[in-house]
């Protein structure tokens, strides 16, 4: 994970207490100690620190208290080159073991401002919380929190937050952190909760019970079933935090008080490995934004996310006017901005986390799992039940393995068998006849040939009780694997693909070796289902000069601009957008209907799509209603 996301803002928008006085602070009684201690109480940190920084040098007696006060504030004010200076500057011979402590933990935090976490721990691992105030015992716990956050130890942080909560003061307090609890959970496989839950009644396996609950409730939580669960969760953990109104509340799940905003910040990269991405997404917003005939208009400010942590960008844009924030992109930064934080105003994030929900937070992307979703009713409706599925041997072709299988067997479909294959490779023999049982038909024709003691003909017979084949594969590799499909004997069978088979652009020549492929993607591509002044056509100088494999993400960007006047009711009434027809789920997941095509003589063609024109603020779309699920 980039450890360059957990700045200081995010520590002390979480620190709950506010500025509490030290009481180590009071005996240093003086005009400019109370000033700068008034300071501090309104915000005005660097004004804090500059006094607090004259006071350790006019006053040598206390010199080293002043200065850890310095550094606090300079901390505060987000100066931490000034705070790092003033830490390195003191002698910790010469502190108090308390001071020490103070120092340590000080420390700890420039580290986390710096994005790093291991030598946060460190420091954090020599500070004893029982020396700390009751303000800085909450630090203490916050930042081990986010430490361990960022270094991936998801339970570890967790641990953390269960310690922090005895430590707060209201109801509020406590249930914004007993949200992020559930939501660091929410980051970890199912497999992960079960092999690492305490037996009831840990407060920890509480938790995890509770997330692993309501994991698998998803959209059935009024069903008798999950309140059997939810009444036996009770049960075995009467005294539990979450066991209170938080619960009511979280199976309620995320809110977002969305207004029309007057102000759009837009948190996107400017270099590193997603600044194409990126710069794909802003030419498709931008183009939607200075359509003339668009019904709303708001002033845009842009923001380099490379060049600060999400959550100080966030409340900077917010300090200069914003009311929407569209971004971040990378998932580490929507992951930092959505566990750091309490969002005020609305985030549109480009991409999707599963299972991490969060008021005020929309999650908007070309997430696999709505191809997987209609990939897998196209097949069924087709009328197929029994499939084979074939995927790349990488994080990403798992994750399109296991939503496939999810979605194939809610159809009530069959599958078969799942084979993986080499990304590198350009021979894809093995995997194939695998998935075919060609393996067995050879050991059947050796077994016959020993027992008849004779030579015989031999041919491959591929297995007979299979309707379907799954696909995830790139254009480039499906060109080399289909044809060897059809080779092993599956020409019968038909195959349907994910989204990424098609570049977006049609290519006859080279794509006549997939011609009988289905895939679902996004309606932009294709002339029949969306047209208009912000058509793929009609861009094309906005994008032909981008690589083929950012070219959906313009209409991404179309689309996240234009979803916003939509974004308060996406629940009860779609959006036809360029990238599909847009709801938005229980998790604030914006979800997307496509649309279906099927390759022939090497073009894309619409399946099972009758044309109907919307009317819409700025351009006609075409969209069709019985593709609906």
């Amino acid at each position: 994970m980039n450890r360059h996301y957990l700045l200081h803002t995010g520590f002390y928008l979480l620190l709950l207490t506010g500025c509490a006085t030290d009481p180590a602070q009071r005996h240093l009684s003086s005009n400019e100690a109370i000033q700068a201690e008034s300071y501090m109480q309104q915000g005005q940190h660097k004004r804090a620190a500059n006094l607090y920084e004259t006071l350790s040098k006019s006053k040598p007696d206390h010199r080293d208290q002043f200065n850890l006060l310095a550094i606090d504030a300079f901390i505060k004010s987000g100066d931490i080159q000034a705070a790092q200076s003033h830490a390195d500057a003191i002698n910790p011979a010469t502190l108090s073991a308390e001071q020490r402590n103070k120092l340590n933990l000080l420390y700890a935090q420039i580290s986390l401002s710096n994005g790093e976490a291991e030598q946060a721990l460190n420091k954090l691992s020599i500070t004893q919380p029982y020396n700390l105030t009751p303000t800085d015992k909450i630090i203490f716990y916050q930042s081990l929190a986010f430490a361990y956050s960022l270094t991936g130890n998801l339970l570890q942080s967790v641990q953390a937050r269960i310690q922090l909560d005895p430590l707060l003061e209201s109801d509020q307090q406590r249930n914004e952190n007993n949200t992020v609890i559930l939501n660091t959970l929410n980051l970890l496989p199912p497999q992960a909760l079960i092999n690492n839950q305490p037996a009831a009644p840990d407060i920890l396996g509480g938790w995890m019970s509770l997330t692993r609950l309501l994991k698998t409730a998803n959209q059935n939580k009024d069903s008798t079933e999950f309140q059997t669960s939810l009444n036996e969760w009770k049960r075995l953990y009467p005294d539990h935090p979450a066991n209170s109104d938080f619960l009511q509340s979280t199976l309620k799940g995320p809110t977002h008080s969305f207004k029309l905003p007057t102000a759009i910040a837009l948190l996107l990269p400017e270099s590193g490995r997603f600044a194409q991405a990126a710069q794909a997404i802003k030419k498709g917003f931008m183009a939607a934004y200075h359509q003339p005939e668009s019904s709303f208009q708001a002033p845009i400010r842009s923001y380099d996310s490379t060049m600060d942590s999400s959550v100080n960008l966030y409340h900077r844009a917010i300090s200069e006017g914003a009311e929407l924030v569209i971004g971040p992109l990378s998932k580490d930064n929507i992951q930092s901005l959505a566990l750091s934080t309490e969002l005020t105003i609305p985030v549109l994030a480009l991409n999707h986390i599963p299972n991490l929900a969060k008021d005020n937070l929309f999650q908007f992307g070309l997430s696999p799992i709505d191809e997987a979703r209609q990939i897998a009713s196209k097949a069924s409706r087709d009328g197929n039940k029994k499939a084979l599925l074939l995927t790349p041997k990488t994080n990403q072709g798992r994750r399109i393995a296991d939503y496939l299988t999810e979605y194939w067997q809610g159809t009530a479909g069959t599958l078969l068998e799942a084979q993986s294959y080499n990304t590198k490779a350009n021979d894809f023999s093995e995997p194939i006849k695998d998935l075919l049982n060609l393996g067995e038909s050879k050991y059947r024709f050796n077994r016959l040939k020993r027992l008849l003691g004779i030579n015989i003909q031999y041919t491959e017979r591929r297995r007979q009780d299979v309707d379907a084949i799954f696909l995830s594969a790139s254009a480039k590799k499906a060109r080399s694997i289909y044809p060897q499909l059809q080779f092993y004997r599956a020409t019968r069978l038909p195959v349907y693909a994910t989204a990424n088979i098609y570049s977006g652009q049609a290519n006859p020549a080279l794509d006549i070796d997939l011609n009988n492929i289905t895939f679902c993607d996004i309606p932009w591509l294709f002339s029949d289902a969306y047209s208009g002044e912000l058509s793929q056509e009609s861009l094309r100088s906005t994008w032909q000069h981008l690589p083929s494999r950012y070219l959906k993400l313009i209409a991404l960007g179309i689309d996240s601009f234009n979803v916003i006047p939509h974004l308060g009711h996406l629940d009860s009434k779609p959006y036809p957008g360029a990238t599909g027809t847009l709801s938005i789920n229980n998790e604030n997941r914006i979800t997307r209907q496509l649309v279906c095509a099927k390759f022939t003589d090497g073009i894309p063609k619409l399946q099972d799509f009758s044309i109907e024109p919307v009317k819409t603020d700025n351009q006609n779309i075409f969209y069709s209603d019985t593709y609906a699920q």
